[in-house]
């Protein structure tokens, strides 16, 4: 059962889903690509989209009260496992940045496309709720 729907109005609005569900204590965090708030890619570049969908994951977990230490898996969908594995310095760095050093399960995906033209990267999630 669902209690409760999870859409912060610094992300784009929703169109068919939601970014966020809160269901059993736990927020299930919709894919989140690189896009600002007017639904437009924030950059061309893998690392600057990565960071802007890693804010927005976040931005939902923030919104429902959780924080970044109750995330407790991540997926993340690349375009080009290749343009990945060349920016893991960069990466790692925003990740720290964001994250601090708390390391949940994860999993990296290459796919052909994703359904925004020119994204690179989407990462979903899964957050504990506190009580």
């Amino acid at each position: 059962m669902v209690d409760k729907l999870v859409n912060p109005n610094s992300l784009p609005f929703p169109s068919g889903y939601n970014n966020g569900v809160i269901a059993n204590g736990f927020l299930f965090v919709a894919g989140q690509t690189g896009r600002a708030k007017d639904g437009k890619l924030v950059s061309n570049d893998f690392v600057e989209q990565f960071e802007r969908a890693l804010w927005s994951v976040l931005e939902v977990a923030r919104e429902s009260g959780s924080k970044p230490e109750n995330i407790v898996r991540f997926t993340m969908y690349v375009t080009d496992k290749k343009e990945y594995l060349s920016n893991l310095k960069e990466l790692g760095a925003v990740y720290r940045k964001h994250m601090g050093k708390h390391y949940p399960a994860m999993a990296l995906v290459e796919v052909k496309a994703l359904i925004q033209d020119g994204a690179k990267i989407e990462i979903e999630a899964t957050a504990s709720i506190e009580s």
